[in-house]
């Protein structure tokens, strides 16, 4: 007797995980829109493992394993990026009590800045956005001291000599200057260094008054108030998985941002 075919049928999983109907999955298939592992597939009988295949509509990938969870939280100010504080601070386990998978923050954000965190059970997904070699770039609004000129902008972009080494942002602007002194600026940088953009806007002769993450990777916090959380939208998710499921596979095989 011949074996069990291994999985569920595409269609089937692609359903199940809400990409679309049964009936649509099958079109999509059937019109070479859908990839499974990079390979494009127009079988119906094709069979999958929701954990282990990757699969991706018009290339955009898709989660179809249902246990995986993405939350996006505005992180407010005076809360620690820990599910459990030993000193007994305000932390994150509040915002995840009501979820019943266990959802980890991917990054830190310290107790002082405010904005978007992402809120996971995904550890392979977690550890490529997390990690600086794979240049996911996050993007920080702070308002500081002092009035701002391009050539401080200039020095941001170019680098900075910090006691644990240069730094540069990979983007930076100046927003706004405000009468009474003080400066709105933008920077955005992929390092993961503990309190970067505070000290490197201290450096440069600018402490930070108050500081928030904006967007992470392809996320923009939008008008999520603080201490709201809401699911990741299909189209958030995808473009997450995407990079990565690209990233991850450049790392395995030896490339990516920072090998060797």
């Amino acid at each position: 007797m011949s074996a069990e075919p291994q999985g569920e049928r595409l269609q089937k999983v692609m359903a199940a995980a809400g990409v679309a109907s049964r009936r649509v999955s099958e079109e999509l298939i059937a019109a070479g829109r859908v990839s499974v592992n990079g390979t494009v597939v127009t079988e119906l009988g094709r069979r999958v493992d929701p954990v282990v295949d990757h699969v991706a509509v018009d290339g955009a990938a898709v989660q179809l394993d249902t246990t995986l969870r993405y939350v996006m939280l505005n992180k407010p100010v005076g809360v620690v990026s820990s599910l459990r504080d030993e000193q007994g601070r305000p932390d994150l386990s509040r915002f995840v009590a009501d979820y019943e998978e266990r959802l980890f923050n991917v990054g830190r954000l310290d107790a002082e800045t405010s904005g978007l965190l992402i809120l996971t059970n995904d550890g392979e997904l977690a550890h490529v956005l997390a990690h600086p070699r794979f240049g996911v770039t996050k993007t920080y609004i702070a308002r500081v001291r002092g009035a701002v000129t391009p050539q401080t902008i200039g020095r941001l972009t170019r680098g900075v000599e910090l006691e644990d080494g240069p730094i540069a942002a990979d983007r930076a602007k100046l927003l706004q200057s405000d009468p009474g002194g003080g400066s709105l600026v933008e920077v955005t940088l992929h390092s993961g260094r503990n309190r970067i953009v505070r000290r490197m806007l201290a450096e440069v002769g600018h402490p930070v008054v108050e500081l928030v993450r904006r967007q992470f990777g392809p996320l923009h916090l939008g008008t999520l108030k603080a201490g709201a959380l809401r699911d990741l939208t299909k189209a958030e998710l995808g473009s997450l998985l995407t990079i990565s499921r690209e990233d991850g596979s450049q790392a395995r095989s030896g490339g990516g941002p920072g090998a060797g």
